[in-house]
């Protein structure tokens, strides 16, 4: 006995075949769709990054001199004691790194994040906010890295050689 697949092939039979592969289809798609974790909020994430601008190379064409009028740091302040005038480095963060804000206080903005080990010059403070006292914290490498920072996290040390 022979089998004419021919006949099995009518516009009905197709038609249903169609149907039945995009009913397919759209289960498939709906399944993954529930099955993928959603993914985090990209405005919600934040890089830790400091960029330091290479050295240039070129021999500076003025010989530096010491300014008279700088503010010169304390040698003899106890630990945990600071001073505008001082350096300090960030210290004790368990490598989380220190949120240096626009203003003293938590609610104001985060600047940038300072980490472990950096120094900074104590160009302003103390100012007392959120139980926290706060100190105006300027780089030497980078005009651009200043703000306010709880003094928790802060140590007082020599100033650096220049």
């Amino acid at each position: 006995m022979r089998i004419d697949f021919r006949s099995a092939l009518t516009p009905r039979a197709i038609a249903g075949a169609v149907l039945c592969a995009l009913f397919l289809l759209t289960l498939t798609f709906t399944w993954m769709a529930w099955s993928v974790p959603p993914r985090p909020d990209p405005a919600g994430l934040m890089a830790a990054m400091t960029v330091i601008p290479a050295p240039t190379g070129t021999a500076p064409s003025e010989i530096p001199t010491i300014d008279p009028y700088a503010p010169t740091p304390t040698a003899t302040l106890s630990p945990g004691q600071l001073n505008t005038g001082i350096y300090v480095q960030i210290t004790g963060t368990g490598g989380v790194g220190l949120n240096i804000r626009s203003a003293p206080g938590l609610a104001s903005s985060q600047q940038f994040m300072g980490f472990d080990s950096e120094v900074f010059l104590i160009e302003d403070g103390p100012r007392e906010s959120d139980g926290y006292t706060w100190w105006y914290l300027v780089s030497n490498y980078d005009d651009g890295r200043a703000g306010w920072a709880a003094a928790n996290f802060l140590e007082a040390i020599p100033a650096p050689n220049p």
